[in-house]
């Protein structure tokens, strides 16, 4: 992709993330109860999806765009998005 977009929002969402994990350690380093600790990793699964989504999406709408757009790479951004969705679906 010639210009990427920017991902100021998804370095947001990893921040919370470490915040997270950093919470999810000390949880562990204090001995909490372990379905308390569970729904905590829960909850930074379900921020990593979020993230790839974002990610993707982000791809989707502008790099894949301009390559389909401009002619350039298209075929190459297609087996990049079924390798993607290969590994996502597993």
């Amino acid at each position: 992709c010639m210009a990427h977009p920017s991902h100021s929002d998804e370095i947001k969402r990893i921040n919370r993330m470490v915040g997270q994990l950093e919470g999810i350690k000390k949880m562990i380093e204090e001995q909490v109860y372990c379905p308390e600790i569970l729904i905590q990793t829960k909850a930074v699964s379900s921020a990593l999806r979020g993230l790839e989504t974002a990610l993707l999406e982000k791809h989707i709408g502008h790099c894949v765009k301009e390559a389909l757009k401009t002619g350039k790479g298209e075929e190459k951004k297609i087996d990049e998005l079924v390798n993607i969705f290969k590994t996502r679906l597993k």
